[in-house]
């Protein structure tokens, strides 16, 4: 079972989490808009993001069972890491912006998986929502187009001018990133909050 205070907790990372894609996808207009320092804030922004969201994944790892579990979770790590990768790359001129941003998209999609099937759980199912966990599934699914940009990872594309159409479609993740998935974490965050005086129970046991 998950006690008040521990979803009171996962709200708060919750809403941590909206407050930071939110805030980022804001920097990176302001950026186009009027330039100054809101581009490094959004590459920031967008590994704090990724953090926020592995730690959000690992909170609620009990919601999902096997090794259904083990992958989603996993993936969602694995991404974090990448969002920091990615962001480090542009931060420290490494690579520039382009090359960067495809490698953090591979990693939101990674957390998009992760999304999908946290959504789609049982517990989820009895806990939360319809339109919460469909915002979810579509946050994720959006985040999940990320993996369509891959192999320009391996190309090293870092020419936003001369990049294939591909890549492009790969590039709509960060709808789901900086909008959708965004909007389910505040919905997330008020929902725990409200259930927090009634605890649900986990599959798999009690949280360690």
């Amino acid at each position: 079972m998950m006690t008040a205070t521990e979803q009171q907790d996962t709200a708060r990372l919750a809403l941590a989490i909206g407050v930071v894609a939110a805030g980022s996808a804001v920097c990176l207009a302001t950026y186009f808009a009027i330039q100054g320092p809101f581009g490094t804030i959004n590459d920031l922004g967008n590994g704090v993001a990724g953090v926020l969201s592995a730690g959000l994944a690992w909170r609620l790892r009990r919601r999902l069972t096997g090794r259904t579990r083990d992958l989603a979770v996993g993936a969602a790590i694995l991404g974090a890491g990448l969002t920091v990768t990615g962001s480090a790359l542009v931060i420290s001129d490494t690579t520039g912006f382009f090359l960067a941003g495809l490698v953090s998209s591979l990693g939101f999609a990674g957390i998009g998986t992760w999304l999908i099937a946290l959504n789609r759980s049982d517990v989820a199912v009895a806990a939360w929502p319809k339109r919460l966990r469909l915002v979810g599934v579509a946050a994720g699914a959006l985040m999940a187009l990320g993996f369509i940009s891959a192999p320009g990872i391996l190309l090293r594309l870092d020419d936003m001018a001369n990049a294939p159409w591909w890549v492009w479609i790969g590039s709509m993740g960060w709808l789901g990133t900086f909008v959708v998935y965004p909007a389910w974490a505040f919905w997330l965050a008020i929902v725990e909050t409200r259930v927090a005086g009634r605890p649900i129970p986990l599959q798999g046991g009690s949280e360690a």
